[in-house]
């Protein structure tokens, strides 16, 4: 579905609104949602493109994490907020596709086990290398260390992941015909995440969190914490999902007033 973004913010609203009133997990509720996400996927897209310049296969997956984020953002956000819906999305995309790279880059955290056999293997590559004239197979490498080729090969990637290239390094954007004269890829990257202004804010929240009665903290936890859906909240507390509807929406109005009152 390829919807323009002045379109998508009107259309999106609409969709909002539908869920409102539509029982989670029927049929009619999974096509709005469904849409929902196919017509604010150009926000996944325009997210990942500050990571163009990495290969392909990553973008791809880029995507996906991306997605599952656009997915979160569509579950958790209420009408009743004050903010655009695209406002309250981006964190989140970002956020997944940050977690991403936390989980799977090698060049921030490399297991012990295969730090010491990164030592082993260079020992090894240096020492085969006098001795053959050449670069050592992977198999050569393995019968020196008494190992699996499997064992080489991981380690090996591992290797290659340890180390992490400078800021420093020029900058050509391929892409866009610039020769990038002058720059380096510290100049390429953005500014500071604006959720980090959202610290303040859940700072102020905690304490307007533990006043509420316990009935109401259990809900937030279930919704936001736990990432329940309202008709399982519902059914686990013995509620219709519309009943749980109208208490997550009062008790964010309460915590937003009382943030309101602090500001």
């Amino acid at each position: 579905m390829s919807v323009a973004p002045k379109d998508a913010r009107a259309l999106s609203k609409l969709f909002f609104d539908r869920l409102q009133v539509l029982e989670e997990g029927t049929p009619e509720y999974q096509y709005a949602r469904n849409t929902l996400i196919e017509m604010n996927l150009s926000l996944v897209h325009f997210a990942a493109g500050r990571y163009r310049n990495r290969p392909a296969t990553d973008h791809e997956e880029i995507l996906q994490v991306g997605t599952i984020g656009l997915i979160k953002a569509i579950d958790r956000f209420d009408l009743s907020r004050e903010n655009e819906f695209t406002t309250f999305a981006i964190p989140y995309i970002v956020g997944e596709m940050k977690r991403f790279f936390r989980d799977t880059s090698w060049a921030v955290h490399v297991p012990r086990r295969l730090q010491e056999l990164r030592v082993e293997l260079s020992k090894a590559k240096e020492h085969l290398a006098l001795l053959l004239d050449r670069d050592p197979t992977v198999a050569e490498l393995a019968a020196e260390l008494k190992l699996t080729e499997e064992e080489v090969i991981e380690g090996l990637v591992a290797a290659n992941g340890y180390t992490a290239g400078s800021l420093d390094t020029p900058y050509n954007d391929a892409d866009s015909g610039a020769d990038g004269e002058g720059r380096t890829l510290a100049d390429t990257f953005g500014s500071c995440d604006p959720a980090l202004d959202l610290v303040e804010d859940f700072n102020s929240l905690a304490p307007l969190i533990q006043k509420l009665p316990e009935r109401d903290r259990r809900i937030l936890q279930m919704r936001f914490g736990d990432e329940l859906t309202q008709a399982q909240i519902g059914e686990e507390l013995g509620y219709s999902q519309m009943h749980v509807s109208r208490l997550l929406s009062r008790t964010i109005a309460k915590l937003r007033a009382g943030l309101l009152t602090q500001k």
